[in-house]
């Protein structure tokens, strides 16, 4: 699942996006809402979490336009303003829901959930690669029928692979959208857990999925 997350405070979007991405989410980030609404227009998501008081163009304007443009995505307002003329604004211009800052993250993760199940997106979410599943609503992976006993880490690592088939995803990137972290060339945290997941997917089967691309990164290759 996809989110776009727009908040122009670094450290809360940091701390969003780590949650999220924990949670099995891939998650985009920008700090501006003109460059925000870039992404959401020339991007598809599943959904959008927003601040109102964005530099470039605020929050208003920001799902105003999205809605003029035709664009359904569901959104999310995270704002400090809290009066109930903000909230009810936020709504009528288009916006699925309004969450007022400071909040829990469980609350958040709730409501994006809710977003989800009410746009019908989440129930359709299961991957199939070859004779292997994942039905990201459940955090359930299969291979040939079986279960495959993940950790949180190694299923969000998994989702990342299925929704890229064939292609080769760097160290770099791996890093950046499963541990949202600055990589250290000289970490072997990715291998390792990459170890660690072929270890579940591949081992105990006769057909290899995960490949390493020498240099270059890993890939999941469907069997020819």
């Amino acid at each position: 699942m996809k989110l776009l997350l727009v908040e122009d405070d670094v450290r809360t979007a940091q701390a969003v996006r780590r949650g999220l991405v924990e949670a099995g989410f891939v998650v985009d980030v920008a700090h501006d809402g003109r460059d925000g609404l870039a992404c959401a227009l020339g991007e598809s998501y599943e959904a959008l979490i927003l601040d109102v008081m964005l530099p470039g163009c605020d929050g208003w304007t920001f799902v105003r336009t999205l809605r003029q443009e035709g664009s359904r995505t569901p959104v999310l307002y995270l704002s400090a303003l809290d009066s109930v003329e903000d909230r009810v604004k936020g709504l009528t211009l288009g916006a699925d829901d309004y969450l007022v800052k400071p909040f829990a993250f469980s609350e958040l993760l709730a409501r994006v959930h809710c977003l989800l199940r009410r746009s019908n997106t989440l129930s359709a979410e299961v991957l199939r690669i070859a004779d292997l599943e994942l039905d990201l609503t459940r955090h359930v992976a299969l291979r040939q029928g079986q279960p495959l006993n993940l950790t949180a880490k190694e299923f969000t690592l998994l989702a990342l692979f299925v929704r890229h088939p064939g292609h080769v995803l760097s160290r770099w990137l791996i890093a950046e959208q499963v541990w949202d972290m600055n990589f250290d060339p000289g970490s072997n945290v990715i291998d390792v857990h990459v170890r660690r997941l072929r270890s579940k997917v591949d081992d105990p089967f006769d057909t290899r999925l995960l490949h390493t691309v020498r240099g270059a990164g890993y890939v999941l290759r469907p069997p020819a």
